[in-house]
């Protein structure tokens, strides 16, 4: 039971978060996982892919009041006047966290096209491209000179090192594919980055609220007094009135929201458009490698079967000259017998017989050579 508690409290205890405003000022705060979602309105399956925890790929989600990213280390909530950033014990969040502040206090009186929530997920995918960037290039200043190693001198050592590098380019090739198909799929949907604007939201949310507010003022401010007589006809046309004035505002407030997200989509979509860009060329970078890797692995097994070819041509020539020296040897054995014959009574007759047969197995041997060539079993 003691277990299970603080298994609970491990679970949705408190968080060490760092929040950053408009202005660049930061805080570090410690938030519950409840106080986030309810603050930002939040499903709990959205927070999962902020739980360090949880091995979730990266993600960019945009909700009514937030953008959720969870970009490799960097893993934050995005809203239209603040940053909420999980605090790691990497670097990627302390730099984040420096360079978005810088950025917002040096544009502090000046006017920038981008709202807060898309400059701050600006830097979240370009902290993301540099740190993949990073990692791409060093794989190729270390894979390509061992190449060109493996290729000159098949060893076991360089061998097993590109084993181990080809499942490093597997896992990296697998991240950089998943955040190109995370900002293609962004690119895609026109709901999903219509979403994402978040100010634009909130400016048209306030006015409609204004305009509410407005419209019950004017409204009730001009019924009649309690003492004077209430005509049905009046009461009628008031009514009638309110909800002609609802439904303009309503119809109002619907075209402007919907031409709002037809003509700045633009926006959104030329800043995720930069970074596939990007990405798209780290991927294809990382393709080209996977096929050098391929291309030197077939290299190494035509190297490795043109070496077999060789043994197989020398035991071949081998067994041929083993055959041939078997019955030289079996006919010095005859020879060596204890029998009685008038060969042994002429000893140059011996002598003819060795050399007869020596010139014969050579023979035999050179037959060999020339049907191997006949058949090209291998050039001679």
């Amino acid at each position: 039971m003691d277990a299970s508690r603080g298994v609970k409290k491990r679970g949705h205890g408190n968080r060490s978060w760092i929040k950053i405003d408009q202005e660049g000022n930061s805080e570090v705060l410690e938030l519950e996982k409840a106080t986030i979602m309810r603050r930002c309105s939040l499903p709990s399956r959205d927070m999962r892919l902020l739980d360090p925890l949880f091995l979730c790929p990266s993600t960019i989600l945009g909700r009514e009041k937030a953008i959720v990213v969870s970009l490799e280390q960097i893993r934050c909530v995005i809203t239209s006047d603040e940053v909420i950033l999980m605090n790691s014990l990497d670097g990627c969040a302390a730099q984040y966290k420096s360079e978005l502040c810088k950025r917002l206090q040096a544009n502090k009186d000046q006017s920038d096209d981008l709202p807060f929530e898309f400059r701050a997920l600006e830097l979240a995918l370009e902290l993301t491209c540099l740190l993949l960037d990073a990692q791409v290039k060093g794989m190729e200043g270390e894979i390509y000179p061992l190449l060109d190693d493996l290729a000159s001198s098949i060893n076991t050592l360089n061998l097993e090192r590109v084993r181990r590098f080809k499942g490093n380019l597997l896992t990296l090739t697998q991240q950089v594919q998943k955040v190109r198909d995370e900002i293609e799929h962004l690119m895609d949907d026109d709901g999903d980055m219509a979403e994402m604007y978040l100010t634009e939201k909130k400016r048209r949310m306030e006015a409609n609220i204004r305009s509410n507010l407005y419209l019950e003022a004017s409204f009730f401010g001009k019924q009649p007094p309690k003492s004077a007589p209430v005509s049905p006809v009046g009461s009628a046309n008031g009514t009638y009135k309110l909800q002609r004035a609802f439904s303009s505002i309503v119809n109002s407030s619907s075209l402007m929201s919907s031409s709002t997200s037809g003509d700045n989509i633009e926006q959104l979509e030329m800043l995720l458009e930069a970074y596939f860009v990007v990405i798209d060329d780290m991927l294809s970078k990382l393709l080209s490698l996977k096929e050098s890797i391929d291309d030197t692995e077939d290299l190494i097994n035509i190297k490795l079967g043109n070496v077999q070819n060789q043994l197989i041509q020398f035991q071949l020539l081998f067994t041929a000259a083993t055959f041939l020296a078997t019955m030289f040897a079996a006919l010095t054995a005859v020879f060596g017998m204890n029998f009685a014959d008038d060969v042994f009574d002429h000893p140059s007759s011996f002598q003819l017989i060795v050399y007869l047969t020596l010139i014969a197995c050579g023979l035999v041997y050179f037959g060999f050579l020339f049907y191997f060539r006949y058949k090209k079993i291998f050039p001679l």
